[in-house]
């Protein structure tokens, strides 16, 4: 028998389907900034410097193109005031997309007095037996205006909507978030039924010269990083 290919699956009401910004793989969707950098700054290449600029850091790219962005589902505008402490939300769609938690939930919390509240997501994520999903603010992607919270969700069993906690953390004035921008970074991963043991101490000697050996390698360049991560899969 065939086995069944693992799927990720985003699902919406019908009546939403064509109307509300869609998730796309994070890889699709990197920052026009970086898009626009070039891998190697020509202009400032010297002896004692090759001019490597962040486009070739393989684990930046990595944490930006990992998994999948969950967009904003419509227009929301946020409205700040009284030094933060004031949030008022209006959006451009028929359902709610954005409420209130009572600040007593995460009292003590660093952004008081600023208070706690949630955008809502219309996609219901279902993942394969055993995958849960890290939601994540969009990684290397600096937001001056709302701060999502993280959290792991078993999208294995809990199939509906996760809404996603935020604090509004822009300057006092009126904020338009657009339909589509960047909301929440979406990783699948594999549970695993226990933890791995530690092992915490000085490095052998085998240990260090493969340390050295790899950051020799890495100082070098030539996509080491790369053949070296497909090679140990």
């Amino acid at each position: 028998m065939k086995r069944r290919e693992e799927t990720i699956v985003f699902r919406c009401r019908a009546e939403d389907h064509g109307v509300i910004a869609e998730p796309q793989p994070a890889r699709t969707v990197l920052p026009a900034w970086l898009r626009r950098l070039p891998g190697v700054d020509t202009e400032r290449v010297s002896p004692t410097n090759d001019a490597i600029t962040v486009k070739r850091c393989m684990p930046f790219l990595d944490a930006l193109s990992t998994g999948w962005i969950l967009p904003l589902a419509a227009t929301v505008r946020l409205e700040i005031t009284d030094g933060g402490r004031t949030v008022n939300a209006g959006w451009d769609f028929d359902r709610e997309m954005v409420s209130t938690h009572a600040p007593f939930q995460v009292a003590g919390n660093p952004y008081e007095p600023r208070p706690p509240m949630k955008f809502h997501n219309h996609w219901t994520i279902r993942t394969p037996p055993g995958w849960s999903c890290l939601f994540v603010p969009p990684l290397n992607r600096p937001d001056d205006i709302v701060e999502i919270f993280s959290g792991v969700v078993d999208t294995d069993t809990y199939t509906a909507p996760v809404h996603l906690p935020f604090v509004a953390t822009g300057p006092d004035g009126l904020h338009v978030l657009p339909k589509g921008r960047p909301l929440a970074q979406v990783i699948l991963f594999r549970r695993a039924s226990t933890e791995l043991p530690a092992s915490i101490g000085p490095e052998t000697p085998d240990e260090r010269e493969t340390r050295r050996r790899v950051f020799r390698s890495t100082k070098a360049g030539n996509g080491w990083y790369r053949r070296a991560a497909r090679a140990a899969r």
